[in-house]
Parts: C-alpha cells; structure tokens; sequence
C-alpha cells in the first residue's frame, strides 16, 4: 500500500480529492485504485484561502512503479501495529489488580481481559451513570462528593475534559487506541482528524461499552473502592487495601490520576520510590467562538465545511515556557476541584462544540525554583494556590474571574465587557495576581503580549478563570524503563498520568497497554471453572 502525503485540496473542492490522488501518481481514471484517508488537517496560513491538506494510504497494482518517481510524498505506508504478544511461563496465582480505571487501567484492563487475565479493577469513584450525579450535584448545588467527581470516577479526569485525542507520541500503540474507541462508539473521523476529538457527551458511552466488554471477558471492577495503601513484603507487592479491605495480588497496575494526593504521600510512608516533577500553573482564558473562528478562518469562519476553530500556543515570555493548554473550542468552563475548601478549574466540550465560548488553559512552567525541592514541595504549592483561589471566589466555590487587560495591568476587574463566562457555580470580579508570584504573573502577562501579536484581539477580548493546576502530576512514580516495575517495589506497576508517565487520555492508554503487555510477556493467567 502507497502513503501519498501533503494533498492540498481548496476548502470546498474536497470533492476533487481522488483527482488530485490520480494527478500525483500520473494515472487516468481508468486504472483502479482504492483510497482511505490517513490524516487530514487545516492549513488556514494565506488569509484569502483554506485548504484541507490530506495524507490517503492508496492500493493499487505494481506500486514499486510510483516509488520510482522518487516523488518524496510518495512512500510505502508502515505495516499497522500488530499485538501478538506471547504469554509467559509464570502462572499468576492471583488476577492482577489495577487500580484506577481512566484511560491508562481502562486500556489496560481490556488488554488483560481478551488475553483471559480476568484483571480485577479497583476505583476510587463511581461509575459513569452515577458520577454524573454526584458531578451535577456540585455544579448546580456546589455539594462535592470528595471521592467521586470530575476529577475521580469510571473514565477519569478525561471523561470531563472534551474528550480530546491529541498526543505527541509517535508510539505505534496509538493506532490501536484509535480503533479500539472507534470499535466502542468513538466517532469514525478520530482516526484521520488532525486534532481529534470524543467530546465529553460521546465518550462516556465508549468508556461504558469498554466497562462492559471487559466485564463479559471475566474481569471485575469495583466502584466506590478507594485504595488507601499497598501490601508490601520483603520489597514486593503483595496486593492492596481498599475499603478496609485486603486484595491480593503479586502484580498490581498503579493507574491513578494526578489528583490522588493521599495515596501518592502513603506510597512514600511505605518506601515506595517517588521522586518530584515539574508542573505547569495558570487560568483558564474564555473567548467567543465567533471571534477564534474569525481571527482562524478570516472571511471563512462560517463556512459549514469547518469545525469550530481551535489554536495552540507557545512564548518563552520572560524566563518562563508559558503555552496554551487543552482547548476546548465551543464548550465551557469547568469545577474540577475534588477537595473541600480548594477550587480549581478545567475546560470541556461536547462533540458538537457548538456551545457560544471556547476555552483553553494558559500555563506557566513552574519548578522547584519556585517552590522549594523537598519531595512534596509542588503537591504543597498546588494546594496552596487552591485554597487561595477558593477563598477569592468566595468561600463558596464560585471561580475568580477578571478580564486579561486588567490582569496585565494588576487591577481588579470592574466588569467583563460583552463576555459572559461560561462557569457553572457562579464567578467573582477579582484580581487574579494574588494568587501566583510577581516572577510568575509576569512570565503569564508577556505570554498573553505574545499570544496577542500571534492573534490580533487574543487577549482584548477575553477573560480569565482561576485557577488550573491539575494539568500534570508534581510527582513521579519511578519505574524501570525497559521492565516498568517500580524501583523499590516488585511487582508495582506505575502507570499513566498520576505516575507521571503520560499526559492526556492517548498517552495515557498507550501507556497502559505497554504495562499490560510487559506483564502479560512475563504470566499467564487461568481462570478457575
């Protein structure tokens, strides 16, 4: 099969697609072909002109015939990811335990399950039909359910974030993941979109279908199971506690989400290797859709053939990385605190995006420089600045707000224009310096300076929503790099993004099938009758 890549086709000529394929490959309509889309993007540089650029994988007769054209967008695509993996020698005496059932234990679990591994799964939240509940209940009553929310709960902190699909790996796995969605109700288009997405709306039915799946193949889960240490013997696991109870197991998959701050500082108390990671601090900026579209799209932003507009930014600022972060065109600012008397903010939309804002977090990096190197110094900072934020808002978890050009110029907000914020539980005129650094809100301000000349209005015509922390874990779980077994621990396997290993829901299942195939090269497990 050919890769022909680079195919620029004029926004509203897609129709031409095959032309063009037929035209680069110098044959007349007469030759068969077959042709699939391999990836498709927006290039929207020339301001009077769009074009979708595309990448088609083609079948055809006598292929090495067009390889020697030496045309250099002209390739043999790569043979697709195959998991064949073997099973080992070992017999587990016990299914493995994973603990956390996002992205990472999701993928995982699965894997195990159409291997006969019958995993067994513990989560600390409920299961999507009633973490809907508990999360509407915060959202429009602002009572929070610690243990099950936008942060915790069947799907993970992903499952409330828009459902993007984006990763920088270039591991072979992702294809897997793709089709894997796409075999549980994913939307087709995901496996070519340039920057493909679920949405929230849609992936909660994937994640339910995945849950069922590996039900059917004899795994187990079970919600409403908060795992509060590890069983450790002689430097190896040897299961886990949750809810007062004991489950054993000599291979435990460690999945947990960033936000699992207690159980990461009891993994220290039980010697478990850990070692301080840098983060990334900020807001949530809020534009109008129509005004992205139009500062994207020019005279195009209402044609019917283009999504919602969506950007990515980055500025060296100051002395700080400051970039945009989780985009989220045509959705809403969300609640994602998951602990009492703190309050953080996330960005989601449904598949339609079709809602009147858009969103994205705007980040600085920050480090031990700015908060100390004691091992725990940036769970502190982060708590730290979330209490700060929730005492701004109120006391009463409404979010602080105040428009960008007032925040560049340190003074609190008297009104927010024509923008009407899109937060659930209420906003408060503020000023959102307090909360970070002089060092820190000026690398933010030169960013916003920057993002402005890349963008004419980026930062006129917005407003900020404080504060977003929760974009990475401040700590990692060491591990192994070639057998993924923690350091201290036999048997543990960290996994995903509370690991620090991954960072989004693609990287994150990736990662989960690495560490299930790792342990399935090694075991085997049979099922008792």
């Amino acid at each position: 099969m050919l890769r022909i890549n680079q195919l620029k086709v004029k926004l509203g000529e897609e129709h031409l697609l095959e032309d063009k394929i037929r035209k680069k490959l110098k044959i007349n309509e007469g030759v068969p072909m077959i042709y699939t889309v391999y990836r498709k993007n927006i290039d929207a540089r020339e301001k009077h002109q769009i074009y979708f650029v595309f990448s088609v994988d083609v079948q055809i007769k006598n292929e090495i015939k067009y390889l020697k054209k030496k045309e250099m967008d002209i390739q043999i695509a790569p043979n697709p990811y195959v998991n064949d993996v073997t099973c080992g020698d070992i017999e587990l005496k016990e299914p493995v335990i994973i603990v956390g059932f996002g992205p990472a234990g999701i993928f995982s679990a699965l894997q195990l399950a159409q291997k006969g591994f019958c995993p067994f799964i513990l989560e600390q939240g409920e299961c999507i039909e009633q973490r809907d509940i508990s999360v509407q209940r915060f959202t429009e009553k602002a009572i929070l359910n610690e243990d099950s929310n936008i942060q915790f709960g069947e799907g993970g902190a992903g499952t409330y974030s828009d459902g993007k699909l984006t990763a920088r790996t270039k591991d072979k796995r992702m294809q897997i993941v793709y089709d894997t969605l796409i075999q549980f109700g994913a939307p087709k288009e995901i496996a070519y979109e340039g920057f493909p997405h679920i949405g929230s709306d849609l992936l909660k039915g994937v994640i339910v279908n995945m849950r069922k799946e590996i039900i059917r193949l004899g795994g187990t889960i079970l919600f409403s199971h908060k795992v509060d240490s590890l069983i450790i013997e002689n430097d190896g696991i040897q299961g886990v506690i949750a809810n007062s109870i004991e489950f054993k197991s000599e291979k435990v998959i460690l999945a947990i989400g960033n936000s699992s701050r207690k159980l990461v500082r009891q993994l220290h108390k039980q010697g478990v290797s850990l070692k301080q990671k840098d983060i990334a601090v900020g807001f949530r900026i809020e534009h109008t859709q129509s005004y992205i579209n139009k500062a994207l799209y020019h005279e195009f932003s209402e044609h019917p053939s283009l999504h919602a507009a969506s950007y990515r930014l980055a500025s060296k600022a100051i002395d700080k990385g400051v970039y945009t972060f989780c985009m989220c065109p045509g959705g809403s600012v969300v609640a994602a605190t998951s602990i009492k008397g703190q309050l953080c903010v996330n960005g989601m939309s449904n598949y339609k995006r079709d809602e009147k804002n858009a969103n994205s977090g705007i980040l600085v990096q920050v480090n031990a420089e700015d908060y100390g190197d004691d091992l725990f110094a940036g769970m502190d900072y982060i708590e730290e600045i979330e209490k700060q934020a929730f005492v701004l808002g109120g006391s009463n978890y409404a979010a602080p707000v105040q428009k960008v050009d007032d925040f560049i110029n340190n003074k609190e907000s008297a009104d927010l224009g024509t923008m009407t914020p899109s937060y659930p539980i209420g906003t408060k005129l503020s000023n959102l310096n307090t909360l970070f650094s002089k060092r820190i809100c000026d690398n933010l301000k030169e960013g916003l300076v920057d993002f402005n000349r890349k963008m004419i209005g980026f930062s006129e015509y917005a407003i900020l929503t404080g504060v977003e922390t929760r974009s990475s874990s401040p700590i990692t779980i060491v591990r192994d790099r070639e057998t993924l077994v923690s350091l201290s621990t036999q048997g543990l396997y960290p996994c995903g993004e509370g690991a620090g290993y991954a960072g989004g829901i693609i990287s994150s299942a990736i990662d989960g099938l690495r560490v299930a195939e790792t342990i399935m090269k090694e075991c085997h497990y049979k099922r008792e009758k």
